[in-house]
């Protein structure tokens, strides 16, 4: 079990990080002729509007990494935001590693792509990260499946089960 609310961020992050490395392989199953499908297109799209998400409240976060310029790319292909989501998430474990239970308590303020303030504990961003991600994966899931390939299975309960004898 967890001791902290930190520990527990960082355990979550685990998840997500093996949940999106099972959607990058629901994505090589979709058949080669489907890959410039629309849903395997927008599948794609989506995951890497997950990955420019991350990248957005780390910047806003911390400033560590730099603030993107779209915040639903298009056009990418699915060996870039690999490369990407590999990037952000080494970046995410580097923060997460230093994160205490009084850093997510910490308020921080930040504009919005439309220009507006906005202040915000850093344990409202995670949360959002989180869910944002979980609310994508399942339209994900939906669009490989209508591009001919298998979905993968993210549930949560499925990453922390474990079995008994």
């Amino acid at each position: 079990m967890t001791d902290s609310m930190s520990d527990r961020y960082r355990r979550w992050f685990e998840y997500e990080t093996n949940a999106h490395a099972k959607v990058i392989a629901s994505l090589g199953t979709v058949p080669p002729d489907q890959r410039e499908s629309a849903p395997y297109r927008k599948a794609v799209e989506l995951l890497a509007h997950i990955v420019v998400g991350r990248q957005v409240w780390l910047h806003r976060i911390d400033g560590s990494v730099e603030a993107p310029s779209a915040l639903f790319p298009q056009g990418g292909t699915l060996d870039t935001v690999q490369a990407n989501l590999s990037a952000i998430e080494a970046r995410w474990i580097v923060y997460l590693a230093k994160l205490t239970d009084a850093e997510l308590a910490r308020e921080f303020e930040y504009r919005s792509f439309d220009g507006r303030g906005f202040r915000n504990r850093v344990e409202d961003v995670l949360t959002q990260l989180y869910g944002h991600s979980l609310y994508h994966r399942g339209q994900i899931a939906t669009l490989v499946r209508a591009a001919g390939g298998e979905p993968a299975m993210t549930d949560f309960i499925f990453w922390a089960r474990e079995p008994v004898l």
